[in-house]
């Protein structure tokens, strides 16, 4: 963390105060996980800390404001699922290993930021903008990828010319999100963790290259 990061009256933090910031949004992420959202009081979230309220509005102008501060560094850390797909092969077997690596990086990524994403999802869907954007950041960094990986195939003559590179990536990217999101879920239709990932992996080659993945 740098030494610009400010308090809510615009002073620059400290050393102490930028690790007590930085605990403040360890315990709020750590409550999160295992409280709704809606449940979290800025009271709860400095006495887990071991500082006061007073001390928590040095920092954040409440509850909601330090939360966007966790989802736009998640958001940081999800700028980085482009890696998965920029300039990666979709023949042959390279092709699998690519569809295969998004979809493990992907629900991996989601797994990790769980209780920070449910927030994000809730917060877009009530139609907070600011939540809105970084959802949107966080799904565009692979959906570029993925648009830009189908334009090439078509440029190939591997893809048909009629599809839509931006239309079958947006899609792709939001069933990945989807799936992301209720991982957990799908033991309730009998469906292992062990399964999941590569059936997912089989459908985003086929949406990208439309054919099943070389063996």
């Amino acid at each position: 963390m740098t030494g610009q990061v400010r308090t809510v009256d615009g002073r620059v933090a400290g050393r102490r105060g930028q690790a007590t910031r930085q605990k403040l949004l360890d315990c709020l992420s750590e409550m999160l996980s295992s409280s709704p959202y809606r449940d979290v009081k800025v009271i709860d979230v400095a006495r887990k800390a071991g500082t006061s309220p007073a001390t928590f509005y040095q920092y954040f102008p409440d509850v909601e404001g330090a939360v966007l501060e966790l989802a736009e560094e998640m958001a940081q850390e999800g700028a980085g699922l482009t890696e998965l797909v920029a300039d990666r092969s979709w023949s042959g077997k390279a092709g699998r290993r690519t569809a295969e690596e998004l979809v493990d990086g992907f629900l991996d990524f989601w797994r990790r930021n769980d209780a920070i994403l449910r927030v994000v999802d809730l917060a877009a869907a009530e139609g907070d903008k600011r939540f809105y954007k970084i959802r949107m950041k966080i799904l565009n960094s692979v959906t570029g990828s993925l648009t830009s990986a189908v334009k090439d195939l078509q440029a190939k003559g591997r893809v048909d010319k009629d599809v839509s590179p931006a239309a079958v990536a947006g899609s792709l990217v939001m069933m990945l999100s989807a799936v992301a999101s209720h991982q957990k879920g799908f033991t309730t239709w009998g469906v292992k963790q062990a399964e999941l990932r590569p059936n997912l992996a089989l459908l985003v080659h086929l949406g990208i290259t439309g054919k099943k993945p070389a063996r």
